[in-house]
């Protein structure tokens, strides 16, 4: 089986990669842009087959000029959701995309494709439904205007098309994110800077570092890629979370906890980490006024009831088993 996997070298895409090449699969087309070229060190150790620059891999493929092609895994994009060049996001996230779909339909290539809880934005309602969808920034938008062309041709696609609206991931290979980075990544790169991590203070009726988010391990992430690949006559949009709502509280907490034990050092509880100062809470951001999602928890009917039964990880156990790869490293 001959399958690409798009932004190959990123967060998602290389755990895909070393996912793929564990089930057997070692006929895989790595495309990225290398510019950043420290990237290339997710993809040690990884079989690949060919590797393409994302511009030249996208005017080959409508050619037609790859071969065949089982599926692509399309999870390069523009990420920032601080990005405010509309014009950019829009070709590197829908136009893109679009150009993609277009070339899968017509070959015979299944889509696999990352979309975003970003979509959702001002809402309490986390379910793939146009209702429940309300972006607080272009990035969301760019994400949500590709869902929307996919759930128009979805009636008459020949060939598997599924998107997934991917909650807060976390885990291996993100450290090249910079500040898009989970916050668990950025908690592990205080602790041994600093000796404590940063929280956000009060903000949007949450208590100090309350506000709470659907964290996703990525070997999770991977997990559902790979279910839909096994059964590829299952299509349509799903959330990609763990189901539940957990507050930064938590990730601090577990994170702390992770290095104490790597040290030989007992757990400390929540409070006393705070009271002990490895915990701090600063002022909410100005900059993120009215921009900030609160609260996420991703919906997981849909994706129950396509029959995909991936067992979703909670924050403790997978920033448990993120700090054992940190230490590995």
């Amino acid at each position: 089986m001959r399958v690409v996997v798009t932004g190959a070298a990123g967060m998602i895409g290389s755990n895909l990669v070393h996912g793929l090449n564990a089930i057997g699969c070692d006929e895989v087309i790595a495309v990225d842009d290398m510019t950043d070229g420290m990237k290339y060190r997710n993809l040690l150790g990884a079989r690949l087959a060919d590797y393409f620059d994302r511009g030249e891999f996208y005017a080959r493929f409508e050619r037609g000029e790859l071969g065949h092609i089982e599926a692509v895994f399309h999870e390069g994009a523009c990420s920032d959701t601080l990005e405010h060049n509309g014009q950019y996001m829009l070709e590197t996230n829908y136009r893109s995309s679009k150009r993609l779909l277009d070339a899968c339909q017509a070959q015979g290539t299944r889509l696999l494709y990352a979309s975003s809880a970003a979509t959702y934005g001002d809402t309490s309602v986390f379910r793939e439904s146009p209702e429940c969808e309300r972006p607080l920034n272009v990035y969301g938008y760019s994400k949500l205007l590709f869902d929307n062309v996919v759930r128009r041709m979805l009636p008459t696609a020949r060939h598997q098309v599924a998107g997934f609206r991917y909650f807060n991931v976390y885990g291996p290979r993100e450290q090249h994110k910079g500040r898009m980075a989970s916050v668990a990544c950025h908690h592990f790169g205080e602790i041994g800077a600093r000796g404590k991590v940063q929280l956000f203070g009060e903000y949007g009726g949450y208590g100090p570092g309350e506000q709470t988010r659907d964290f996703v391990y990525v070997e999770d992430v991977v997990a559902v890629n790979l279910w839909f690949l096994r059964h590829g006559e299952r299509s349509g949009l799903f959330n990609v979370g763990s189901g539940r709502a957990q507050p930064f509280n938590d990730v601090a907490h577990a994170t702390l906890n992770a290095v104490r034990a790597q040290r030989g050092e007992a757990p400390l509880t929540l409070a006393e980490q705070v009271e002990s100062g490895l915990i701090e809470y600063i002022p909410f951001p100005e900059a993120l006024i009215g921009k900030y999602q609160c609260h996420t928890q991703a919906d997981l009917t849909a994706l129950r009831a396509a029959g995909c039964d991936v067992a979703f990880a909670d924050v403790e156990t997978g920033v448990r088993r993120y700090g054992q790869w940190l230490t590995g490293q």
